[in-house]
């Protein structure tokens, strides 16, 4: 029941505009279904903000900025859901609460196809009495409270997928440690991406069934090899995610990775095992190449941000990949068993130097920069790692090296890669793989820039995006194309798309929108990053 709302008294009227605050105690709701909601509240008439969000001090924080009061003013706690109305008048603000209140009471409870009421159990003893042969949970709770029903469902002799962050790394080593033990995946905790018996959970993508296994410490990164494996008509058998902390922390120790692969090593329907991850603590590493070598099947590693191990003395089954296309692609020979050839770019030279010279030929001598906008984690980490590389000069809020943080991540500074799936830019609003708006604000903030010569952009599609992100993103590139021609350059565009032909908003479609703008789709974000950069060597040549 939702009319024990309590109300805070901290409406403030400014001119036409009025803010409301409205807190819900102990109701607890996971963060795609907030993302969703607030995107719907945000699309009502007279409502020029909305953030529905739990009460953590990060979420109350932003609400102080965004001028709704802060911890003082808002009486809220990590469990309490807080809805911010900001309208043009009393009546948008009120039916946005009515919005909110509806959407948020079918929460409770969902109809079937014949109309009847579909029982929407509370706790896990009740979701196994309607499935009673499941054997994966995904947990979406408040991190104090998830560790507990992860732990329900390991003793129940359920795989768990933890998609909660904010667990504690106590809980999260006593509870690898127990489904080590019980020979039960746990991914995460905050693992939002996997694809389990041919099943897309969270944000995955459709991907045929193949030959190949994937363990991965990424999310978009593991949505990147699953879909090329796709497109080079492999496909996978499995494809696990671990949590961000599995192998970075070496107390974690890699439990997961290890455990995906003496899986896949198991598993006969697997010939070969990809792996992907941030770089991880030393031991860690070994052992999991340790255990790739135990497997005995052919193996691909990519660590991002670590050059391949190509010593002669390592694992003759392990195979070392620079970048997650070339993982795909490796993987993808082996399973073939077929010879893998480096490549930079699937089009002949003259196809990209034409390409760059048609690019290029319009541009002012004021354009030098590259701005990437990402929503992928992965895909800005690939991109300003290998530009970082290459030019020696990229700025990212992702940059490990704190000379190339900008000191302001709401704005680009010379060659710049945002992450804008980042926690600054997402606190209250939703990812922008859902909500395209985060991107487009910024795009459309920078594009009277004079100096920027290239814009890259990923599209990232699948399960929880959004249903249609090419066409929410194309008007703010156009509008940025058609201000850098009246200033009398040329805005260069380019994009890659991770997805696949069996992805609800189609790939095909995506790709021709954005090509209908004029901009250049490249098959995969490292062929778009070297684009970008060979553009950019083409105008420092000028």
């Amino acid at each position: 029941m939702y009319t024990i709302w309590y109300i805070i008294e901290n409406t403030l009227s400014k001119g036409l505009f009025v803010k409301k605050v409205i807190v819900k105690p102990d109701s607890y709701y996971d963060s795609v279904f907030l993302m969703l909601l607030s995107k719907k509240i945000n699309e009502s008439p007279a409502v020029t903000d909305a953030v529905v969000a739990m009460g953590t001090p990060m979420n109350l924080d932003l609400l102080n900025e965004s001028g709704y009061g802060g911890p003082d003013e808002i009486s809220a706690g990590p469990n309490d859901l807080v809805v911010a109305i900001d309208g043009e008048n009393d009546d948008a603000v009120r039916t946005a609460v009515e919005l909110a209140e509806t959407l948020l009471s079918q929460k409770g409870g969902s109809r079937g196809a014949g109309g009847g009421e579909v029982p929407d159990p509370r706790s896990l003893s009740g979701a196994l009495d309607l499935l009673p042969d499941a054997n994966l949970a995904v947990i979406s709770l408040p991190g104090q409270f998830a560790a507990r029903e992860a732990r329900k469902a390991l003793e129940r002799g359920l795989h768990v997928m933890l998609f909660s962050d904010n667990v504690s790394l106590e809980d999260e080593i006593a509870l690898k440690t127990f489904a080590r033990e019980k020979g039960l995946l746990l991914m995460g905790p905050d693992c939002g991406t996997a694809i389990i018996n041919g099943i897309p959970l969270c944000f995955a993508n459709v991907v045929r069934r193949g030959r190949v296994g994937v363990v991965a410490a990424s999310g978009t990164g593991l949505q990147e090899v699953t879909c090329l494996l796709d497109r080079f008509g492999v496909g996978i058998s499995q494809a696990v995610g671990t949590g961000g902390r599995d192998l970075k922390n070496e107390k974690v120790g890699g439990s997961t990775m290890l455990t995906g692969i003496e899986a896949l090593a198991e598993d006969d329907s697997t010939d070969v095992i990809a792996i992907v991850s941030k770089p991880p603590a030393r031991s860690v590493a070994d052992r999991v190449i340790a255990a790739l070598e135990a497997a005995g099947k052919p193996a691909v590693v990519h660590f991002i941000g670590l050059e391949p191990d190509t010593g002669a003395a390592g694992p003759k089954n392990v195979h070392w990949a620079s970048n997650l296309e070339e993982t795909a692609g490796m993987a993808a020979a082996l399973a073939a068993g077929r010879s893998y050839a480096s490549k930079v770019f699937d089009l002949p030279d003259d196809r990209i130097a034409a390409l760059v010279d048609r690019e290029t030929a319009k541009m002012s001598s004021a354009q030098k920069w590259i701005r990437g906008y990402y929503t992928g984690g992965t895909l800005a980490d690939e991109a300003w790692i290998l530009l970082h590389k290459l030019t020696g000069a990229v700025w990212s809020n992702n940059q490990t090296d704190p000379d190339f943080v900008p000191p302001d991540p709401h704005k680009s500074v010379g060659h710049t890669i945002v992450d804008l799936g980042d926690d600054v830019f997402t606190v209250g609003r939703p990812h922008p793989m859902i909500d395209p708006s985060t991107r487009t604000d910024r795009v459309d903030l920078e594009a009277d820039d004079p100096e920027i010569a290239v814009m890259l952009v990923d599209v990232v599609l699948g399960y929880g995006s959004h249903e249609d992100p090419a066409g929410a993103l194309v008007p703010s590139l156009a509008a940025a194309k058609r201000a850098a021609e009246e200033r009398g350059g040329y805005l260069s565009v380019v994009a890659s798309i991770t997805g696949t032909s069996g992805d609800f908003q189609g790939f095909a479609r995506q790709q021709s929108i954005l090509e209908d703008a004029g901009v250049i789709v490249m098959p995969s974000n490292y062929q778009a990053s070297m684009l970008a950069v060979n553009i950019m060597e083409k105008v420092g040549s000028r």
